[in-house]
């Protein structure tokens, strides 16, 4: 096990360099500023506006490019692009010599890949080549514009400010070979002195097998896990906007919301199915299987030693640890009598269109003759779900339905009477549960209810499992 520390900063604090300075680089002191690599995000937004919002689904670049090459939408987009990423620099490096690398860094890459478009666009209105082919690599390549803008521009702030960082850049543009994202990894860091030198790594790493076709936008975290694994970190690290709480502050109040001092993994997994990542459950893997523990901090409070979660760990008395959730969910049911017996011919019908439009799947319900669906995705992709699922299924009854998931989560939840208990406070709320899911590996309970109902169903939820019992003594504040 190495010395250093892995750490990866998100979007929305990339976007603050001042405290990302201060709170994270400039924190320790003495020979402490070095042993530590830093994996960082596109600043906030920049992705959306590359690819598509990641939670409205309304079209970036790349959407806007696969949809119509001859249109002039995606120069647009493009153009927009340049204007935030130019506005950026002016904002962090001011008028000065700084500047004027930092456009000339950024502009160059977007002219190539302004020129690598317009040359698959024309490639492409022949009939002998096919967009459809070349589609993941174009998104590969805006991501990545991204990431190296925002690695190039830390990097090089922080030697302004006396650091001796360097910029390492995964992205492979321009590189003459393709590599493994292992080897790519390996092969970037083989000369930093950690000792001596404080890596920038871009976010994306270009690989062979294309990053994005498997995590796409979790791509960042693989990357950090990845290093983390292959450098041998004795720790791994992701800076937030926020702590990992036990619910969100602003619904059960900050005095009654608690940070989590310590977890595990499957809890982790649980918050990511939630659409509220801690960390990619793929990324998770990798560091749980090389017992690398991953720390969650908050990036606006730097003194607070943050989440720390582990493989192993199991609170000391089964309680419930988070209170989270998801508003804007869709429940699609379909029913059909014929289904009885043949429900299994039904499922991989109804998977195979969900996972080729990618909806993510948060729970699902089957009985004799109907399967339910609970989807986190956009109203766009919504609509052509249930149009391939109406042609596919002529004689099925769909319904669709939108619906809030909240759920109670825990690293031990296993003890009679905790199930009940939940019901009871989201019951005495007047509350109707559309559905309800636990597994037998008890770490989660889910409720389905109205969207109208997800903010009063987290309080109470928090209050009976979280805060106090009705005896008035904690059931669980986990430290």
């Amino acid at each position: 096990m190495g010395q250093h520390t892995v750490e990866k900063i998100g979007g929305t604090s990339m976007s603050d360099y001042r405290s990302v300075r201060d709170n994270i680089i400039f924190k320790p002191s003495g020979e402490d500023l070095y042993q530590r690599i830093f994996v960082v995000s596109a600043y906030g937004g920049m992705t959306d506006k590359l690819l598509e919002h990641k939670k409205t689904g309304d079209a970036g670049v790349y959407a806007l490019f696969s949809k119509d090459r001859q249109e002039n939408t995606w120069r647009e987009a493009l153009k927009h692009v340049r204007e935030s990423m130019l506005d950026i620099n002016r904002q962090l490096f001011g008028e000065s010599e700084l500047l004027k690398q930092a456009d000339e860094f950024i502009e160059t890459r977007l002219d190539q890949a302004s020129e690598v478009l317009e040359d698959l666009g024309r490639l492409c209105s022949h009939g002998h080549f096919a967009i459809s082919e070349h589609l993941s690599t174009v998104r590969e390549m805006l991501a990545s514009l991204g990431e190296a803008h925002s690695a190039w521009n830390m990097a090089h702030l922080l030697k302004r400010d006396g650091v001796n960082a360097v910029f390492v850049d995964l992205t492979g543009w321009n590189a003459s070979t393709h590599m493994s994202l292992d080897d790519r990894v390996l092969d970037s860091f083989k000369d930093v002195d950690l000792a001596t030198q404080l890596p920038i790594a871009t976010g994306y790493a270009h690989s062979e097998t294309g990053l994005m076709t498997t995590f796409d936008r979790g791509y960042s975290e693989m990357t950090f896990s990845r290093i983390a694994v292959l450098t041998e970190a004795r720790e791994a690290v992701i800076h937030k906007e926020f702590h990992l709480s036990s619910a969100d502050p602003r619904l059960v109040g900050e005095d009654k919301a608690v940070p989590i001092g310590r977890t595990n993994y499957d809890v982790a997994d649980q918050l990511a199915n939630l659409g509220m990542e801690a960390i990619h459950p793929k990324a998770a893997k990798g560091l749980r299987q090389s017992k690398i523990a991953l720390r969650v901090k908050n990036t606006f409070e730097p003194d607070h030693s943050g989440t720390l979660i582990t493989g192993d760990y199991v609170s000391d008395a089964p309680c419930v640890e988070i209170i989270a959730g998801c508003r804007g969910v869709y429940a699609v049911e379909l029913f059909d009598q014929e289904m009885a017996g043949e429900i299994d011919q039904f499922d991989i019908g109804i998977l195979q269109v969900l996972n080729s439009l990618g909806a993510h799947i948060i729970a699902k319900d089957i009985n004799a003759n109907s399967i339910t669906h609970y989807l986190g995705t956009n109203l766009k992709t919504m609509k052509r779900v249930m149009r391939i699922l109406r042609e596919q299924f002529p004689g099925a009854e769909i319904n669709q339905r939108k619906v809030s998931i909240v759920s109670a989560i825990g690293s031990d939840m296993k003890t009679t009477g905790m199930l009940a208990k939940a019901v009871k406070a989201i019951s005495e709320q007047d509350i109707n549960v559309i559905a309800m899911h636990q597994s037998m590996r008890q770490v989660d309970m889910q409720f389905v209810v109205d969207e109208e109902d997800y903010d009063v169903a987290i309080r109470s939820l928090h209050k009976e499992l979280v805060e106090v019992h009705n005896h008035g003594r904690a059931i669980c504040l986990a430290s």
